[in-house]
């Protein structure tokens, strides 16, 4: 399934002006051959706009889901975005799935929330591992921080997830989770880890680029650099099932050793 990351901050503030970016994001992809575009964390709104998350928060259902579920229709691929939920009171840091033909199919609430800035504005989510069948494939979602901790992965590895998909927010000095931590969950896990971040000043922030797609070999299809940039990999499931056999991570662990952990 060929997959497109597009690697933007949108316009930070604006969700008319982000439709937008992924409305053209989301054609350039389908032209390519893509079944799957992946956005970064908090794309729909812009990440570092303080108290404006809880004026722009909207429910999974909301006005912005139905925009998104449309351009899929219209370009016939899906779509995973970041975007703050608003679910009564509460608002979280949300990742929302919509199939190409405009259905919700997963949507995940970030569970462990990086930094006072979003702990001031968000509640955590309480359920790591969040899934859907697409094209296939089982797909799971992660956002950013969540990604950092290898309980999360391991937990959607055992459940079977084939791609994990990660919109992200990834920001300087810490490059070296997309360059490193990101390609060793993936093979640890046996699994294609899809990583989409943010680029340039935002804010108090400085996003790192460098969005990639890795293998379950640990190796990356694609990488981006610093700036703004669409690009697209295959998951292979062929590639994953031979991969899987020669790399038992999973057969092979003892988990009556494991109780010291929880």
């Amino acid at each position: 399934m060929r997959t497109a990351l597009l690697q933007s901050s949108g316009r930070p503030g604006s969700v008319a002006e982000n439709l937008k970016v992924l409305d053209d994001a989301a054609a350039r992809a389908a032209a390519a051959g893509a079944a799957l575009l992946l956005a970064p964390e908090m794309f729909l709104t812009g990440y570092a706009i303080g108290d404006d998350i809880a004026r722009l928060a909207e429910p999974a259902d909301g006005e912005a889901a139905d925009a998104i579920a449309e351009l899929a229709m219209r370009h016939g691929l899906a779509v995973a975005y970041g975007y703050p939920e608003r679910a009564g009171e509460a608002v979280f840091n949300s990742a929302q799935l919509i199939s190409a033909d405009g259905a919700r199919l997963a949507n995940h609430r970030k569970t462990h929330l990086f930094g006072g800035f979003e702990q001031r504005h968000f509640t955590p989510g309480g359920q790591p591992v969040v899934q859907a069948e697409l094209n296939g494939l089982t797909v799971g979602l992660l956002i950013c921080y969540d990604v950092e901790f290898p309980e999360n992965v391991r937990g959607h590895a055992l459940a079977g997830t084939d791609l994990l998909l990660v919109p992200t927010a990834l920001m300087h000095p810490y490059q070296f989770v997309a360059e490193s931590v990101v390609p060793v969950r993936a093979f640890e896990n046996q699994m294609y880890v899809a990583y989409a971040n943010r680029t340039g000043r935002e804010g108090e922030f400085e996003f790192t680029g460098l969005s990639a797609l890795a293998g379950p070999d640990g190796v990356a299809r694609a990488r981006a650099g610093r700036d703004e940039e669409l690009i697209l990999a295959d998951v292979d499931p062929a590639f994953l099932a031979a991969s899987r056999e020669a790399n038992p991570y999973l057969t092979d662990r003892r988990p009556g050793l494991y109780g010291s952990l929880v």
